[in-house]
């Protein structure tokens, strides 16, 4: 699923940002699960977000875990490189760009600052393997993906997040995707313009 941009969803990211910054500025490990990055721009979106608003110290202790199915087996080394075409930032308030982006060598191009990239790491997965990359995560992302599954195979993959959600932990999807009915005991919205939840203890 490779549809994306830098900062799509605007709205979502800073609402997540606000509800989820005051939850984990006190932790010393902070862990992030983006489902479905495609080609890294929304799990840089996300670092950025969070490294404007939180402490240089805070900021730190962040580590996103990226993962798409991938089957050209070339988003990893975009994502580890940080490098994306001019026309791929162009939506990007220039002061971010200036902060966060540095011309590369190759004509045309930009990539990710060194202090954002070492913050997001990437794996291959499968999310209908229903084989949770880890636990204790304190949100998982998970945008443009659901909706390509089956209802059955959606409530399954929720339940996978739940239980890799660290306890309140936090869940953002697309906003036209609704959580099914049978994951509404999981999760409790967090705000009602948008899909954002919170995790619920079973």
């Amino acid at each position: 699923m490779a549809f994306t941009y830098f900062f799509r969803d605007m709205y979502t990211l800073e609402l997540l940002t606000k509800a989820v910054v005051p939850c984990v500025s006190g932790r010393s490990k902070i862990r992030f699960w983006d489902a479905g990055c495609a080609m890294g721009q929304e799990s840089y979106s996300l670092a950025i977000m969070f490294a404007e608003n939180m402490g240089h110290f805070v900021f730190k202790n962040l580590h996103i875990d990226a993962t798409d199915i991938d089957g050209s087996n070339l988003f990893e080394k975009i994502i580890l490189d940080g490098v994306y075409p001019e026309v791929e930032i162009k939506r990007i308030p220039k002061e971010i760009i200036k902060k966060y982006f540095r011309q590369n060598g190759k004509p045309g191009h930009f990539q990710v600052i060194e202090n954002i990239r070492s913050r997001v790491s990437y794996r291959k997965h499968d999310l209908l393997s229903l084989e949770p990359i880890g636990d204790g995560y304190s949100l998982i992302l998970c945008k443009n993906v659901l909706l390509h599954f089956h209802p059955e195979q959606r409530v399954e993959v929720l339940r996978m997040f739940h239980h890799s959600l660290a306890p309140g932990g936090f869940l953002a999807t697309e906003q036209t995707q609704k959580l099914p009915e049978e994951t509404s005991h999981l999760f409790e919205q967090v705000t009602g313009d948008a899909q954002l939840f919170r995790k619920v203890e079973v």
